[in-house]
């Protein structure tokens, strides 16, 4: 990516208010293991800046309903699965940029999206998934279909959602920029700065360099 500030067009949505940014690790991720303050966050009884809220989980569902998507069972945002992960000892070290998105997803109980920069194919978007598309979401080769979930798009098609992120797209170990875009919800906007706010004070003690992408709604 160049120093331009990227712009994100995203598509009209009522209840979708979302944030972006890029990150530059000064190291490949395989370089940059997370360090053990970082990662004691990964407990959900670990006190942290934001803690679970109810009334932002049951909004994160309404705004999944919105375009006809069914938040239940494998269709799930992304922050519950954390949670239930944390609660049975299993959410475990990735990497140094996942650990991040974990750590601020899990306590502020919005989904968000992490992206390998130089895997993906700018320019990137946000839109409503159409009936026809899925994507492989794991090393396995399991795909999920994207009918009325909210994607984020490069020029090759969809690579993440609130649900689970496309494999093509994921991080490894020679990664060095990412594309982070928390899914905030309309009315939670003060919850949703405070978690970018808290992320980026995370990356940034890890040495990482952040940049803002501009967000700009469509006209519906």
């Amino acid at each position: 990516m160049t120093d331009q500030t990227l712009i994100l067009p995203v598509e009209a949505h009522p209840l979708l208010s979302p944030v972006a940014f890029l990150t530059r690790f000064p190291r490949p991720l395989g370089e940059t293991p997370s360090p053990d303050w970082l990662t004691a966050f990964l407990d959900l009884k670990v006190g942290a800046p934001l803690a679970r809220d109810e009334e932002v989980r049951l909004a994160v569902r309404e705004m999944l309903r919105h375009w006809g998507h069914k938040p239940a069972g494998r269709g799930k945002p992304s922050s519950e699965y954390l949670v239930r992960a944390a609660g049975e000892g299993e959410l475990g070290s990735i990497n140094a940029a996942v650990d991040a998105c974990n750590v601020v997803s899990l306590h502020a109980a919005f989904p968000i999206a992490l992206v390998d920069v130089e895997r993906a194919r700018p320019p990137f978007r946000v839109a409503r998934g159409t009936e026809e598309e899925r994507y492989v979401f794991n090393a396995a080769g399991q795909e999920m279909e994207l009918r009325g979930l909210i994607c984020l798009y490069d020029a090759l098609g969809p690579c993440a959602n609130p649900v689970k992120d496309a494999q093509r797209t994921k991080t490894h170990p020679g990664t060095t920029e990412t594309l982070t875009v928390i899914w905030g919800v309309a009315g939670h906007e003060g919850r949703r700065d405070a978690a970018l706010v808290w992320y980026r004070h995370l990356l940034e003690r890890m040495g990482a360099r952040v940049e803002e992408v501009r967000i700009r709604t469509q006209e519906a």
